[in-house]
Order: C-alpha cells, then sequence, then structure tokens
C-alpha cells in the first residue's frame, strides 16, 4: 500500500512571506519521508473544508513545479484539476513540462470541477455540470491522443485542435476524483490509470459499480490504481493511522493520500515516515504483492 500526502492550506504564522520556504519544506519532507506521491488541490480560492475563502491559495501547476525543483522521488500531481478551468491543449501541456523536469514523476489528477465561486470569481468558464462531464470526457480524449504518437487534428463538440503536437513527449498517469456511479467512474474505466474517492464513501459499492463498468468495456479492473483522500486528525497516534489503512486495503484502497494539521511539523513528518513503512507491507484486497489478485496481509 502506498501513502500520499497533499497540501491543502497555505496559512502559515510569518504570512504571505512565509509561503515559499513552507511550502518547500512540506515538498522536501514528503520526499525524505519516502512518502510515494505529493499533492496539491487545483482551487483559486480556499475552500470552506480548510479555512476562509480569503485565505492564501496557490495556483496547481506554479506549486508543483516549485515542488519538482526541490524533490526527486515522489510523484506530483494536482488533487484535482478542474478540467474547465484550462483550454485542454494547454493543460496537457502544463502536465507534460511537469513531468519532463520532474523526470517522469507527473500526475494528471482531473475532474469535473465544483467550486463554482472561484469559477464566476475569477471570471472562468463553469458550464452546467452535464458540460462540465462532456469538456472532462474530451479533455481526456485529447490528452491520450496528445500523449501518443498522433499528431493529427482533435473534433470534439466542444474542442478543436487543429494539431495534437506534443514535444517533448510524455505519457503521465491519470487519475479521476470523484465517485459519481453513472458518469465519473465510467471515465475512470474508460481513460484512467487511477480512481479518487473521499473517506467516507461507500468504497466497497463504488469499487464494484466501477468493476462493472471495466467489465462491460473490456477493461482490465486490476490495471486502474484505487486512491482515497482522507485526513488524519491531531493527536491520532500511528497505531490509529495504521489501522485505518489497512481497513481500507480490506475494502481494496491502493494508495492512502491524508491531509495533516501540520505538514511541516517534525513530529508529523515522523508520523508520515513510519506510517508510509508500516503500510508498504500491507497488500490491497484484491492483489497480491505482484499487483496480482490476492489477500490483505495481517
Amino acid at each position: 500500500m502506498k501513502l500520499g500526502l497533499t497540501c491543502p492550506r497555505f496559512t502559515w504564522p510569518g504570512g504571505d512571506g512565509a509561503i515559499a520556504g513552507r511550502f518547500a519544506a512540506v515538498a522536501r519532507g514528503a520526499d525524505e519521508a519516502g512518502l510515494h506521491s505529493l499533492w496539491v488541490m487545483d482551487h483559486f480560492f480556499q475552500i470552506p473544508n480548510f479555512g476562509s475563502v480569503a485565505d492564501p491559495m496557490l495556483e496547481a501547476y506554479g506549486a508543483l513545479s516549485y515542488a519538482a525543483a526541490l524533490t526527486s522521488r515522489v510523484t506530483l500531481g494536482a488533487l484535482v484539476t478542474g478540467a474547465v478551468y484550462r483550454e485542454p491543449g494547454l493543460l496537457v501541456k502544463q502536465v507534460s513540462t511537469l513531468d519532463a523536469l520532474s523526470g517522469g514523476r507527473a500526475v494528471l489528477g482531473i475532474g469535473a470541477a465544483w467550486y463554482e465561486a472561484e469559477a464566476r470569481g475569477l471570471g472562468l468558464r463553469f458550464p452546467p455540470l452535464a458540460e462540465r462531464f462532456e469538456r472532462l470526457e474530451e479533455t481526456l480524449q485529447i490528452a491520450q491522443q496528445m500523449w501518443s504518437e498522433e499528431d493529427k487534428p482533435y473534433e470534439g463538440s466542444h474542442y478543436r485542435l487543429e494539431r495534437t503536437l506534443n514535444a517533448p513527449q510524455a505519457r503521465p498517469p491519470i487519475l479521476i476524483g470523484g465517485s459519481g456511479e453513472k458518469k465519473t467512474l465510467r471515465l475512470v474505466a474508460q481513460y484512467a490509470d487511477a480512481c479518487n474517492f473521499l473517506y467516507g464513501a461507500d468504497v466497497r459499492h463504488k469499487l464494484a459499480v466501477l468493476r462493472t463498468h471495466c467489465e462491460r468495456l473490456g477493461r482490465p479492473y486490476e490495471d486502474i490504481e484505487k486512491t482515497l483522500h482522507m485526513r488524519i486528525p491531531d493527536g491520532q497516534h500511528v497505531e490509529e493511522s495504521v489501522q485505518r489503512c489497512a481497513e481500507l486495503a480490506a475494502l481494496g484502497i491502493d494508495h492512502v493520500i491524508v491531509a495533516v494539521p501540520e505538514p511541516t511539523d517534525h513530529a508529523w513528518l515522523a508520523h508520515l515516515a513510519e506510517l508510509a513503512t508500516r503500510i508498504s507491507a500491507i497488500t490491497p484486497a484484491g492483489r497480491d504483492e505482484r499487483g496480482k489478485p490476492g489477500m490483505v496481509l495481517s
């Protein structure tokens, strides 16, 4: 089982002037603690779950590029990119650039977008939900075409590209966030290398739905990495964190991405380092140690 860290807040003592140093400490800390992944949110205003709307928020791909220069091992992604916030060709180029400059450590985390207030506030496109999903699917198709040898036009209902040229070439994994059973999980089965759920989702049921979509599309269910985002609350001991991760592994989760109260704190970094080591011995349900169907190790 893998462990990742997300940094959803940039409010630290010292104000805006402290952000660069503190975020650098988060990135280096995740890398040195042996975590598998580091994530930021793709938001422009802070979301209600993590603070005030006026709290500092960094643009995702600028922040990830900064983290890439400070790290050498962790994979880097947005959890998750709002598909409608950027033109698809530009987004694919941004992720390809991150992949090139990080030595192949980029992940395209993507979803349909939901935070209307930030989009309206900054004058960004925010169509109705059905259209957002249509644009998400076309973005996934464009990404796959740009990350292939095909340099040809793309003609969709919403996007038209005269050329899908992409150099330097890349093929980062695609993670789709969300648990909608009719659209999101179908898109995962059809296009993605990974899915992402929020803690509290009915994981067993959602994975059963995903398996059904995979079977209908002829996609091996085992090829998709199952990830989940959760918070570790203040005061939780490592043993409790290990137990929570083991319970998620028993449901079939491969990769847990956590938010902690203070990711620059040495005690929290030690907690994460030990947790990463402990859960690396856990095989999620449905896989063996080679990534094939198996049982959870006790």
